[in-house]
């Protein structure tokens, strides 16, 4: 298995970080915050994970969960990742073919509706404690692009000034400590930091040493 104990601690501090920006927006904002058990709205989401987010995800669904839970979400996840390929196909259209704007293919995308292979059939997460930053912050608002987002069951009222989670900058900080995992595995190619997978992927990928192109690299 690859060592990525530095890299995971990094992200795990900017989970932290992130729990206590989306804690002091329901301290703030409790009327607006509408997340409550049950609520699975946000696991319908279309999204993708940055490398190091993959790889963590990965990581504990292979070393945390037993085999009988795995075989369930490789299953929901083999479904998944054939919608996620089709719904992509169709943006790929709408852009090359149609010529259709980036808001409107964004547009498009907040539409689309997949479960994600994380969700049970109680309507609740299986590595909910592990859950990806973009599950983290959905509820409060956010801002990607310039645009600014919220849930559509939250009480955020457009036009109206709330305390905004710039999905921009934490991209850049997903994608350094992306460098940051690929420096500490000996990865050869680091262009795979700006890689972008699904969670349904993230699961069915084997991120080994032939991936990273780490075979017969003698360890420092």
């Amino acid at each position: 298995m690859l060592e990525c104990a530095k890299t995971f601690e990094q992200y795990e501090a900017l989970v932290g970080e992130v729990d206590r920006i989306f804690n002091a927006a329901r301290q703030s904002h409790g009327d607006c915050v509408r997340c409550e058990v049950g609520c699975c709205d946000c696991c319908h989401a279309v999204f993708d994970l940055t490398l190091v987010e993959a790889v963590y995800m990965n990581h504990h669904f292979n070393t945390a969960l037993n085999r009988k839970e795995r075989r369930e979400i490789l299953n929901r996840a083999e479904k998944v990742d054939r919608q996620y390929y089709q719904i992509k196909k169709k943006l790929q259209k709408m852009y090359v073919d149609e010529g259709k704007p980036p808001e409107e293919i964004l547009w498009q995308l907040a539409q689309e509706r997949v479960p994600c292979p994380f969700l049970n059939a109680q309507h609740q997460c299986d590595v909910y404690d592990k859950r990806p930053i973009t599950c983290r912050v959905y509820g409060i608002p956010t801002s990607i692009g310039g645009k600014a987002h919220t849930c559509e069951k939250s009480g955020f009222k457009e036009g109206t000034p709330y305390p905004t989670v710039n999905l921009d900058k934490m991209n850049d900080r997903l994608f350094q400590l992306s460098v940051e995992l690929l420096r500490e595995v000996g990865a050869k190619n680091m262009k795979m930091h700006r890689s972008l997978v699904p969670p349904s992927a993230a699961v069915m990928i084997d991120y080994d040493e032939a991936l990273f192109g780490t075979q017969g690299q003698e360890k420092q």
